[in-house]
């Protein structure tokens, strides 16, 4: 069976559907994308990922607009 490499949720294509395997921050960073259902083992799928636009995912059935910066912190399988 082939093992999936973490990458960083902005690498991820719009349409594409992934696992959080982790995220890369500091406490406050942690408990906020937490609070927006960002939790370990939640299927994310990319809405938008056009560059200057902005970067959209859909998780548990809500629209959540994320910056780059913390998109880049935000680990994936």
């Amino acid at each position: 069976m082939e093992q999936k490499k973490q990458r960083p949720l902005s690498e991820v294509q719009a349409g594409e559907t992934v696992k959080l395997a982790g995220i890369e921050a500091g406490r406050g960073l942690n408990s906020r994308l937490a609070s927006m259902g960002l939790v370990s083992g939640v299927e994310i799928t990319v809405v938008s990922n056009s560059r200057p636009g902005p970067f959209v995912i859909n998780v548990k059935n809500s629209r959540v607009m994320l910056g780059r910066g913390m998109a880049r912190k935000i680990m994936v399988l």
